[in-house]
């Protein structure tokens, strides 16, 4: 037999158009080929199981040889094979899918079959002068066949001497596509697009894929091991992942998957997606943005699905209302994972949570689905102390982990204490509180009386330490909202709770903290002038900043020496207003010069300015010393209180240090003299 013709072409000039057009890789060639190898196994497999094929169908395998001499590649499987009309059918009539007549006459069938483009077979003149195709098919008595084309429309059909059923395709290669016969680069091209594809790959017979695909497997019959094992194979030498989401639905749409919460890193681009997406275990691209919700990008792991409308050359989606549903599921599943993970396994939740919670306030901004279905356990620490629950047994090791208290009203860090007795109610006596985690609801709850629909918050654990003291001091409950996200996440939370009020513990002081007595205490009868008028007047001399708002007040405190000699507070909507305008134009925020410098009256060391200013006669003109020193530690007063509010720039340190040293100076001077 000996046939030539002409490819029947549907669009004219369609091997420029695949050549440079279709595909935006070249290398995607060997993807499609070895996708086609495995569509052939899988079709034979399906005649086998319909009774229209008796034969052994043997162990299923796709060879791949190299010869550089004659600069060809090949590829070979042992599949259902080809007919001389089916090459005609197939191979000679472009754009006619194979895969899709297949998929009609054996609906039904439990395979899965990769290709339904039918271009795929041509992405090799991509890289080839010129294709060559053996194929001996499954059916008794037919003949060989081979089929060639130098990349033009004119094709060569002729007999074969081929012996065993199956098909292989043998590209030679252009010049500049030489890269193609390197051992090397072949298996990276396997590892990237066809690593799961569930028949054994060979190249110089060594199997160099994976075959096994974890996400089509049920997630009974996985174990922890085998999903961190899965992780470590897809993002070698990062951190263990937190936890995982196991996806698994054919209804309204088929989709498999596992994903990963990673451990946030502060360079991690929450705006890149790192889920590699497949296509009946067919690797089609890195980037899942489409796809996946947007507040849910950082996750890692693999979809697989044969419904996500790819374009032609599987390069891009499509986007259509399947995606969109498959968003709402993903969302959906991730959001039942945590609270499965919430009700199951709290100590778990909370030490992922500093990680997982990123995802969980930023899907609640952006996913109204979401946030319903995650708003009761969005948890905050807190400074809430609750007693510490007795271990049951004895441990090895003292791990640190996370209870709910009985009342069910916080979480708390629980660090089992050997030598302190149980009294028998199962919390220990004198057992050492430590940080708890609260819901915002359970927080309202348990202040409503000292402070209803009020909630006090820290951003800084450090600067702000000063603050959350005097704030835990008093029995004021204080939540720490540190993460990046949270400036964003709590005027989210004033709209959802429009009766409840925000106030950062810098921002102004509650009353409870005050002693108003005190405040009002006459020190000088002559001018009848309080202690805090006296103060105020001090300050505002010393400092000279006009748009500085000094108040005198007297903290509320057991340990007067024990609290902050001053404090700067900056009001709520200013400080908003500043991160606002600051975020709009792209800057860093800068403290305004109108800001509240509180002097607290009672600290000791404020009290001796009062006397120390008034306690020296002037000697000639100016102040006296004792005054000059007065005003110098006014100075550092204020400067100490600022340094928790901002940092200093290169000048303002400098100054600060110049003038730590003559207040130290003079001390040590009056010190000596005395």
């Amino acid at each position: 037999m000996r046939e030539q013709g002409t490819i029947s072409i549907h669009t004219e000039n369609i091997f420029p158009i695949i050549k440079k057009s279709l595909y935006s890789d070249h290398e995607v060639f060997l993807r499609e080929l070895i996708s086609n190898a495995v569509d052939a196994i899988q079709k034979l497999k399906m005649v086998s199981r319909a009774g229209e094929y008796s034969g052994d169908i043997g162990e299923p395998e796709i060879q791949i040889a190299i010869d550089k001499d004659r600069k060809t590649l090949s590829i070979s499987d042992n599949g259902i094979g080809m007919t001389a009309e089916e090459v005609k059918k197939y191979i000679n009539q472009v754009a006619f899918s194979s895969a899709e007549e297949f998929i009609h006459k054996y609906e039904g069938k439990d395979q899965q079959i990769i290709g339904h483009f039918g271009l795929g077979f041509y992405s090799s003149f991509m890289v080839a002068q010129k294709v060559e195709i053996d194929t001996l098919s499954y059916q008794a008595g037919a003949p060989a066949v081979h089929w060639s084309c130098d990349g033009s429309p004119e094709f060569i059909l002729e007999d074969s001497s081929r012996s065993d059923r199956g098909t292989t395709i043998t590209l030679h290669l252009m010049e500049d596509e030489q890269e193609y016969v390197e051992d090397a680069r072949i298996k990276q091209l396997v590892k990237t697009y066809c690593d799961f594809l569930p028949v054994p790959i060979k190249l110089n017979g060594e199997v160099i894929n994976q075959q096994k695909a974890p996400w089509r497997e049920s997630a009974n019959n996985l174990t922890k091991e085998d999903y961190l094992e899965f992780y470590r194979y897809l993002y070698p030498f990062q951190e263990e992942p937190l936890l995982w989401v196991h996806l698994n639905t054919d209804y309204p749409f088929i989709l498999n998957g596992i994903l990963y919460f990673p451990k946030l890193r502060p360079d991690v681009d929450v705006t890149q997606g790192q889920i590699k997406l497949f296509c009946n275990q067919v690797f089609v691209s890195d980037h899942c943005e489409e796809i996946i919700p947007r507040f849910l990008l950082p996750m890692r792991g693999v979809i697989d699905s044969t419904d996500i409308p790819l374009n032609v050359s599987r390069s891009a989606l499509q986007t259509d209302r399947t995606v969109r549903k498959i968003a709402d599921y993903i969302s959906r599943k991730v959001g039942d994972r945590l609270k499965e993970l919430y009700r199951n396994s709290r100590e778990e939740y909370i030490k992922v949570w500093q990680d997982v919670g990123t995802f969980v306030k930023f899907g609640s901004l952006n996913d109204e689905k979401f946030k319903k279905q995650v708003e009761d356990i969005v948890i905050y620490r807190t400074t809430y102390e609750t007693p510490v629950v007795a271990a049951s047994s004895p441990a090895t090791e003292t791990p640190v982990v996370q209870v709910q208290a009985e009342e069910g009203d916080a979480w708390q860090d629980v660090q089992p204490a050997e030598s302190t007795p149980d009294s028998g109610t199962g919390v220990q006596e004198n057992a050492p509180t430590t940080s708890s985690y609260t819901t915002l609801k359970e927080y309202l709850e348990r202040n409503k009386e000292r402070h209803e629909n009020r909630v006090y918050y820290c951003t800084d654990e450090v600067t702000q330490a000063t603050y959350v003291e005097l704030h835990k001091k008093q029995g004021l409950e204080v939540l720490f909202m540190d993460s990046f996200i949270d400036t964003h996440f709590i005027s989210f939370l004033e709209r959802e709770y429009s009766d409840v009020k925000f106030s950062r513990v810098d921002s102004d002081l509650d009353q409870t903290l005050l002693d108003k007595d005190k405040a009002g205490e006459i020190v000088d009868p002559t001018t009848n002038k309080t202690r805090s008028e006296l103060i105020k007047e001090l300050f505002e001399k010393a400092l000279n900043k006009p748009k500085l708002n000094i108040r005198t007040e007297a903290l509320k405190s057991d340990d007067p020496q024990g609290t902050p000699p001053a404090m700067v507070l900056l009001p709520e909507y200013m400080r908003r207003i500043q991160e606002m305008s600051a975020f709009v134009q792209q800057q860093t925020a800068q403290f305004p010069d109108d800001h509240i410098l509180l002097v607290n009256t009672a600290h000791p060391l404020i009290q001796n300015l009062v006397s120390l200013s008034q306690g020296s006669i002037i000697q000639g003109e100016g102040q006296s010393p004792s005054a000059e020193l007065a005003n110098s530690i006014c100075q550092h007063v204020y400067d100490l209180a600022l340094m928790a509010q901002k940092g200093f720039n290169a000048e303002g340190m400098k100054s600060f240090v110049e003038r730590s040293n003559q207040v130290l100076t003079r001390l040590t001077d009056r010190a000596t003299s005395a």
